[in-house]
Order: structure tokens, then sequence, then C-alpha cells
């Protein structure tokens, strides 16, 4: 069982710097499935989602797909919105939250699909 757990971690890296987000659409469900529980499955991404998005944002900075400064803008903003979100988490029971993740999901392929 354990080689699939570094298997997951390296689609999670693929499919995360692949198409700049995603990653988490592959952990977390691996997480719960090898046990841990929304809350825990979806902060633990987190922290595997942040090494693995500062490396590709570097590798494509130094390829040229972007200028670094062009990100600035949007960091307060998303400080904030991240701190709501650990907040509202922490009041929600994970059966909610399971069905909230799983939602965003969903749109987020029709989206992609069709948009």
């Amino acid at each position: 069982m354990k080689i699939y757990i570094y298997l997951y971690a390296v689609l999670t890296g693929i499919i995360n710097s692949a198409i700049g987000a995603g990653g988490g659409m592959i952990s977390v469900p691996a997480m719960k499935k090898f046990g841990l529980n929304q809350k825990k499955a979806q902060a633990t991404t987190l922290a595997l989602i942040l090494p693995l998005t500062v490396i590709s944002a570097v590798i494509y900075a130094f390829k040229g797909f972007y200028s670094p400064g062009d990100a600035l803008i949007y960091i307060p903003f998303g400080f904030f919105g991240a701190v709501t979100g650990v907040k509202l988490t922490e009041k929600m029971k994970n059966k909610l939250l399971k069905k909230i993740f799983a939602l965003f999901m969903i749109w987020s392929g029709i989206r992609m699909l069709f948009g």
C-alpha cells in the first residue's frame, strides 16, 4: 500500500504543475482512501501542494512563462481568502466539507470541458 502513496504524490505533482491546479483533486481522495478524514486530508494536501506549487512557479518563471511580479497583486487577496477558508472549515462537519469538495470538483470539470 505504501507504494501507492508515493504514486499518488507523483501524480499530484504532475497534475498540479501541468494544469496549474488540480493536485488536490488527486491527493485529497487518495489521503482519505489511506485513512485520513476530510479536514485532515485537505490540510495535508495544502502542505503538500505548497512546495509543489513553488517549485513549478520557479521553473515556469525561469522559462519565461510569467513574471513573478504579475502574481504580487493577487497575494494579499489570496492570503485573506486562505485565512477565511480555514476559519470556515474549522466550523464545518467533515460530511458537509466532503460534499462541498465534490461539488467544486464537478463544477471545475464542467467548466474545463465547456468553458
